[in-house]
């Protein structure tokens, strides 16, 4: 029989062991929910590059999947081909931690690897020789379910209104890594394509980017391999199935050359197909105008069916407005439609270095719908279009953030991408004329150095359009695009009838149209300002071509 001392000091000892027990099960708990946590609301794309990715240079990427539709997952591997530009000990790729890797090889020799914070480090004691490595990785699992797609990325698993299994994907925000293994950041992209496997039950169809090579079919299973052979943005290398059928036919280019469309729409909807392919060649025309023949003429005009709203998926953009069209200039038109296709000229083809310069991607295809109402229904449509853009100018934030290494998600809130990104380029073609203006603008989307295997910033831009007309305009970029100002203009009466307008932030000499006694004249408005007659005080820039504040004094 034990003491009472005893009892007491066992009883002490079984609470502390009882305390440390809760306190290291709850440890263990806490890194077991941080390591395998389905909250993806912290991941974006871009981003700082990581110095082991800095020296690495993607070329092709396989990926081959086998879809487990019924429980939402897959497995499969994909082939990551790159060169480094030096030897290494680790070559880093991302993936979020949402998958089980079960081997990699690189260069046929399986190698050790870790994955940590969604990433994989695989590592070699004697390190990767610089020059061309072929990394293959197996794995497995269940990926993210979108939150809130196309916005918030992700697997979409959806049935159509037939009961057909339809599944979407959407990785803009998140990038690649979501669901393969690669370098995710938009200033690297695989310049020799993708080859993309993917394995359905044999009654669905997968649409995806390039041209469709076969179709396999083995029991119950068939698998699509699609292929790219052009350059491509990670967050366009995705698919999407459903119980499509493939609606066909084929358009000539701007410079004569033939490429097929093929619009993969649900089988409950064909009726719909003749009308969505007549406004892509409709559509087509209008942006060839503009900005340059398509893009991807040796592959196809392609669009998906989604049960989200659209994505500019290169060579297969997505689209979903219930067929809902509205009416401009007596012509049927889908904003959604027009403006993902839109982003095969200006995102596809020409794709910003970093997501700070996002505005070239958003801004000048929202800027290309302004175009569409101008072809479709004249000034009075473009006008009213540009004017909504205007009005939807928040200026929270700078267009173009400080410094470089911006995640997608940082420049994407606030929408003035879209928008004011939009606006300034209306500002821009006020500002040089149209003699300059459009075809600045179509060598931006046609010259080699702004396109496909090359990526472009804000001063890219700004050096072209200064190049092209003469005149440094890079005060004008900064103030519209750099910081959240507008024109601070001022009118003040200085004498009978007579008026002084000047720009009390005043950054460059600017013409500015002013209207006095009933007529309007385009004026040039130095730092010193302009004197001017009026009967009444004079309109400034009435019609709206500038971001800008007037006091009248």
């Amino acid at each position: 029989m034990k003491s009472p001392a005893t009892s007491k000091i066992s009883i002490h000892l079984k609470i502390a062991i009882a305390i440390f027990c809760f306190l290291l099960l709850q440890n263990s708990f806490a890194q077991n929910s941080n390591n395998n946590s389905r909250d993806l609301s912290y991941v974006t794309s871009g981003g700082k590059l990581h110095p082991l990715q800095a020296i690495m240079d993607i070329r092709h990427y396989t990926i081959a999947l086998d879809i487990d539709i019924a429980n939402r997952s897959f497995k499969g591997s994909t082939e990551v081909n790159l060169n480094l530009s030096e030897k290494t000990n680790t070559i880093l790729l991302d993936l979020i931690h949402f998958y089980t890797i079960t081997q990699i090889k690189v260069n046929n020799k399986v190698v050790a690897f870790e994955q940590k914070e969604d990433k994989i480090f695989i590592n070699s004691a004697n390190g990767f020789e610089k020059g061309n490595q072929k990394v293959l990785i197996d794995y497995n699992g269940i990926p993210p379910v979108a939150v809130k797609p196309p916005w918030d990325g992700g697997f979409t698993w959806s049935k159509d209104s037939n009961g057909n299994d339809w599944i979407s994907i959407n990785i803009q925000a998140e990038g690649g890594k979501m669901y393969f293994p690669c370098k995710d950041h938009p200033s690297d992209e695989p310049n020799e394509g993708v080859d993309m496997k993917i394995t359905i039950p044999k009654n669905l169809v997968v649409a995806g980017p390039g041209l469709l090579q076969s179709v396999t079919t083995k029991k119950n299973k068939s698998t699509y391999f699609w292929k790219t052979n052009y350059t491509i943005s990670n967050y366009c290398i995705l698919f999407n199935i459903g119980k499509y059928k493939v609606a066909k036919d084929a358009y000539t280019t701007i410079l004569g050359n033939t490429v097929p469309i093929e619009y993969y729409v649900l089988e409950v909807d064909t009726a719909q197909a003749k009308k969505v392919i007549e406004l892509k060649k409709r559509d087509t025309k209008i942006l060839e105008k503009y900005f340059g023949e398509y893009p991807w003429v040796k592959e196809k005009i392609g669009v998906a069916e989604v049960p989200n709203s659209g994505m500019e998926h290169q060579t297969m953009i997505t689209f979903d407005n219930k067929f809902i069209y509205k009416q401009v200039g007596g012509q049927e038109y889908s904003a959604n439609l027009f403006h993902e296709y839109a982003h095969e000229w200006w995102a596809n083809k020409v794709t910003n270095k970093d997501w700070g310069h996002m505005w070239i991607q958003e801004g000048i295809a929202t800027y290309a719908e302004a175009l569409a109402m101008l072809e479709l229904g004249g000034e009075a449509a473009y006008d009213e279009i540009i004017a909504g853009h205007r009005r939807g100018s928040k200026n929270a934030h700078a267009v173009v953030p400080a410094g470089e290494g911006i995640s997608e998600k940082e420049v994407y809130s606030g929408g003035d991408i879209y928008t004011k990104g939009s606006f300034f380029m209306h500002s821009l073609r006020y500002l040089i004329g149209d003699e300059m203006f459009f075809p600045t603008l179509k060598k931006l989307a046609t010259d080699p150095q702004y396109t496909y295997d090359n990526f472009v910033t804000t001063q890219d831009v700004e050096k072209l359009f200064s190049t092209a007309t003469g005149k440094d305009l890079k005060p004008f970029f900064d103030f519209y695009l750099r910081t959240t100002d507008i024109l601070d203009i001022n009118v003040k009466e200085i004498g009978f009838q007579k008026y002084q307008i000047k720009i009390n932030n005043f950054f460059m000499p600017m013409p500015i149209e002013i209207t006095t006694n009933g007529k309007t004249n385009r004026m040039m408005i130095s730092k010193e300002g302009i004197t001017v007659n009026s009967a009444l005080a004079p309109q400034v820039d009435a019609k709206g071509f500038y971001l800008k504040k007037v006091t009248i004094k």
